[in-house]
């Protein structure tokens, strides 16, 4: 059975204490006793192998046995994720997120029927991110995704723009996703629109930021499940699976 991965900011030293709401997890919920093996990350690649020499009442005393950095997978891999209804945005945040989507951007479409505004946003964001970090901790992912701020149409026009590889999923499409030619280097961004798809408006300004319109498939999935099917395409051609 795999070690379970904690968070922790601080990995210098030959002896680490986790404390805090990680420490209490590991001790109280995760109930680790003396010997059991634990992993510490930074989240951004720093790993530190650990032993429990001690279990507190909320928090580990622990030996590292050693260290060693995790590199950044390429090529990266953004989902700009088309704001679904109700919980479906941390579902599609976990599976992205265990599957090795690298960055995930909250789109708030023409056609979603959430939106966050407000006083929404920081709780909403706040969901999407702690979802992405305790479903990363699940996947033994030293390298944690990135949830961004929302974007707008606008933002995600440059974010395409800027990519090595820019590509919007829809249904009417005639190329495939699995056939689409791959950089060779750079950021892939994929685009998934809410429930209601992405508007001719939409799929105009995005090709004009040369982004590329495929084919997913030949049923039509869930907003929610739609990112992490076309991240499993992209992972497995690129070589990361």
């Amino acid at each position: 059975m795999s070690a379970p991965v904690f968070l922790a900011s601080d990995l210098d030293g030959p002896e680490l204490t986790l404390d805090g709401p990680e420490g209490r997890h590991a001790a109280s919920v995760r109930r680790l006793r003396a010997g059991e093996r634990v992993d510490l990350t930074d989240g951004a690649g720093s790993v530190a192998e650990c032993v429990v020499r001690e279990a507190l009442k909320d928090a580990l005393r622990l030996d590292v046995l050693r260290r060693y950095e995790v590199e950044a997978p390429k090529p990266r891999l953004a989902v700009v994720q088309g704001l679904p209804k109700g919980d479906r945005g941390e579902l599609a945040v976990e599976m992205m997120t265990e599957a090795g989507v690298d960055v995930i951007v909250p789109w708030s479409a023409a056609r979603s029927i959430t939106q966050w505004k407000g006083d929404k946003v920081a709780k909403a964001l706040g969901r999407w991110r702690a979802t992405a970090r305790e479903a990363g901790k699940q996947a033994r992912r030293f390298h944690l995704p990135e949830v961004t701020e929302p974007a707008t149409t606008a933002r995600v026009e440059r974010l395409l723009a800027d990519a090595a590889l820019g590509l919007v999923l829809h249904e009417e499409s005639a190329e495939p996703l699995s056939g689409v030619a791959l950089p060779a280097g750079g950021d892939i961004v994929i685009v998934v629109g809410p429930e209601g798809g992405v508007s001719d408006e939409e799929l105009a300004r995005f090709r004009a930021a040369k982004a590329v319109p495929v084919l997913l498939g030949p049923t039509i999935l869930r907003t929610s499940t739609a990112g992490v099917a076309a991240a499993s395409v992209l992972l497995s051609r690129t070589g990361r699976w």
